[in-house]
């Protein structure tokens, strides 16, 4: 009786937690270069019995462990804007921004020109070409992005292409191991950029959420039921302890 508490117990915990994760992504269906987030469990079987009074079946007892979560890198859909300074990447690649912590990563190409020139992303960040930050100039006009990421434009009334920079994109050997910190950005975590020369830009573009609004809304309906048959559950054992208590209360001693 007290193990189906406990064990109950342990899949409640789990499906919270699961439930916080597709939450999570159901909240950032419309954010641009997100990436879904799922949940890994695994089965934790309690040490052996320690009397010899049981079968062998009864000696295993399974819970529900929070292995935790891996990231869902899928590529999501891309939907033009032909807005030029609206960058999808196509591959593995992530753009380089510069932030107060350091270098982060980011897939969200919704960029934009501040104050002082520089080519940001909608939080402000500069984005990192080889040779630091990418300024264009006030009269810089008809920007055109490559597909390798340089950047173009015509300066003045002149008709030559100037070119501004070229976007640092990058790639890990083992994107499993980027941090979500926020904001759209990645930080390294235990892994390391390498230069990738494989994906392409994709001007006038944005790449939109890989998360399926109708998938993830079905999902959180069957976490949810599962909580509450669970709960349901644990309320059953409740009682069935407490009638067994009262019932060995009422025998003569």
């Amino acid at each position: 009786m007290e193990n189906a508490l406990l064990i109950g117990l342990s899949r409640q915990t789990i499906l919270e937690r699961q439930l916080d994760v597709v939450a999570n992504n159901i909240a950032n269906v419309n954010t641009s270069g997100f990436k879904a987030d799922r949940s890994l469990f695994e089965e934790y079987l309690m040490p052996g019995a320690h009397e010899d009074n049981f079968v062998g079946s009864d000696r295993r007892v399974s819970y529900v462990q929070d292995r935790g979560s891996f990231h869902d890198l899928a590529q999501g859909p891309v939907a033009e804007t032909k807005n030029p300074l609206d960058l999808a990447i196509s591959g593995n690649g992530f753009l380089v921004v510069q932030t107060a912590a350091g270098e982060r990563y980011t897939r969200d190409g919704g960029l934009q020109v501040n104050n002082q020139g520089q080519l940001v992303t909608a939080a402000g960040d500069p984005v990192l070409g080889g040779s630091g930050p990418i300024v264009l100039q006030p009269t810089d006009h008809d920007v055109n992005v490559s597909p390798d990421g340089t950047i173009t434009v015509v300066e003045g009334t002149g008709r030559t292409d100037s070119v501004r920079g070229k976007l640092r994109l990058v790639s890990f050997a083992d994107a499993q191991k980027l941090l979500k910190e926020g904001s759209n950005l990645y930080s390294a975590g235990e892994g390391a950029a390498q230069a990738d020369t494989k994906s392409q830009v994709q001007q006038g573009y944005i790449e939109k959420s890989n998360v399926n609004a109708v998938a993830e809304m079905s999902r959180m309906i069957e976490v949810t039921r599962a909580y509450t048959q669970i709960a349901t559950m644990l309320q059953q054992e409740s009682d069935l302890h407490k009638s067994a208590i009262e019932k060995l209360a009422d025998v003569p001693a």
